[in-house]
């Protein structure tokens, strides 16, 4: 009996063996010229998955613009005349009584009203604050979505419910779950790109876990770039090493994963192989990225850019050069927009520093041609509340019951307002978008049925907008 076993177990050790070198030496497997750099062929990013897209997409990337922090929908796109009448005068317990509020609870309410003037602008009448002056330019451009709710009141677990549609940590990002479905357009570059910038009040603290790829294949997860010095560390080749040098050990690695590949069956073996490829091909590719010498001054002066120094602004122009050179989704964060007190100089802040950057990236791609197949998000992870927060001067309390944000690009209606809040900027109430809404939206412009589109993980099939009831939000489509 013990040789019978022995031997079944020798026979199925060397089959696995065997059909594991196979597998991974299909991976692997290129031509000569594929294996030259030069060449410009590689496995380092992945195709997309079979089947995908559904039906014809009408963008090919995202672009994610982050307003970390929660920005006020009530200082921005949600002008509330009743607010004004009431400012100062105690908030009606038919609003809050029984709601979640993050740090007033068993504050005396009172509401404040709008800290500066609205307008309405282009020939679509979008009523603008004037804390945006360069967004009033984009007014025939944007739909603004003036009717989103989340579930989480906290920064960290609403940026994770925005990020990857649950409060779960360890979720696959949407950015993650896009390049996994469609693939990367680059072999240079990868297929998700995360660019953070800081300035405001209380910049709170954004974890590499938002742009992680959960339970997916983590050569889908984000990478981020630096926005001063070089965008990747150590990018550059040491002193005295060649080209052909890095090519043979990439090689000789690869034939070390490929026996230990073969002993264990590890997919992530094939991760760690794609990423050394890849950062071999981003000694060439991220330097000319980088390098802002070809841009014209012109085009410096209208984003504000000053390249290296880490701006919203450069980051802005750094993410249409990522969407020149075929990055699928490009997410960046601004750090400051928690504005428990002193809102009125932290929106001059905030605005400043991101206003004219984003009419210059959307301006910028709509020039090139690039903003018909584009879709650009800006907003926070929530609102904040009608009610006043002093700290520091006039604030407002973080808010999930209804917010702003607005959509712009290919498939999108532009210079349209979709859905309300009621007469205090309170809650959604008419044609309410709730966030898993949103990833449905974007999934359907990416050419994605999001019903149909998951991951098998612990016996469930997985997907970016989970069980609850998720929808395409057809009133911002064109």
């Amino acid at each position: 009996m013990t040789d019978l076993l022995n031997n079944r177990r020798t026979f199925l050790s060397r089959c696995g063996l065997g059909i594991g070198g196979a597998a991974f030496a299909s991976l692997l497997a290129r031509d000569a010229s594929a294996r030259n750099v030069a060449a410009g062929a590689s496995s380092a990013n992945p195709p997309g998955r079979e089947g995908l897209p559904h039906h014809p997409p009408r963008i090919k990337r995202v672009i994610f613009l982050c307003m970390a922090g929660g920005p006020s929908h009530l200082e921005t796109f949600d002008y509330k005349p009743e607010l004004e009448r009431l400012d100062g005068q105690p908030m009606p317990t038919s609003y809050t009584e029984g709601q979640p509020i993050a740090q007033l609870q068993g504050a005396k309410l009172k509401v404040q009203g709008p800290l500066t003037k609205f307008a309405q602008y282009g020939d679509s009448g979008q009523t603008i604050s004037d804390y945006l002056p360069w967004h009033q330019k984009l007014a025939d451009d944007i739909c603004v979505v003036r009717s989103m709710v989340t579930e989480q009141i906290n920064h960290d677990p609403a940026h994770t419910f925005m990020n990857t549609g649950t409060a779960i940590s360890g979720r696959p990002s949407m950015g993650s779950w896009v390049t996994y479905g469609l693939g990367a357009e680059s072999d240079n570059l990868p297929g998700f790109v995360v660019l953070t910038s800081v300035g405001g009040r209380n910049p709170q603290p954004i974890a590499s876990r938002q742009w992680a790829s959960g339970f997916l294949p983590s050569r889908y997860q984000g990478v981020e770039f630096s926005g001063s010095g070089q965008p990747v560390n150590y990018v550059q080749p040491p002193a005295g090493i060649s080209s052909g040098q890095q090519r043979r050990l990439i090689e000789t690695v690869a034939q070390l994963n490929q026996h230990r590949q073969a002993a264990t069956g590890d997919p992530e073996i094939a991760t760690r192989l794609a990423t050394y490829e890849m950062a071999f091909r981003m000694q060439s590719s991220v330097p000319e990225l980088a390098d802002f010498s070809d841009e014209p001054q012109h085009v410096l002066d209208m984003y504000g850019a000053t390249p290296g120094d880490g701006s919203y602004a450069s980051n802005c122009l750094l993410a249409r050069r990522l969407a020149q050179r075929g990055v699928r989704f490009i997410q960046l964060y601004h750090r400051g927009w928690d504005h428990h007190g002193g809102l009125q100089k932290y929106m001059d802040i905030c605005c400043g520093l991101t206003d004219k950057p984003t009419w210059a990236l959307l301006t910028d791609l709509k020039q090139r041609g690039m903003l018909d197949d584009t879709l650009i998000v800006w907003g926070g992870e929530f609102g904040r509340t009608p009610m006043f927060q002093g700290k520091g001067g006039a604030g407002r309390d973080h808010h999930i019951k209804g917010f702003s944000m607005w959509l712009a690009g290919g498939g999108i209606k532009p210079g349209h307002s979709h859905g309300a809040t009621d007469e205090l900027g309170y809650s959604a109430v008419e044609d309410v978008v709730h966030v898993r809404d949103l990833h449905a939206t974007m999934l359907h412009l990416l050419g994605i049925d999001h019903r149909r589109f998951s991951f098998p993980f612990q016996g469930l099939d997985m997907k970016l907008t989970g069980v609850e009831p998720a929808k395409v939000v057809r009133g911002v489509l064109a």
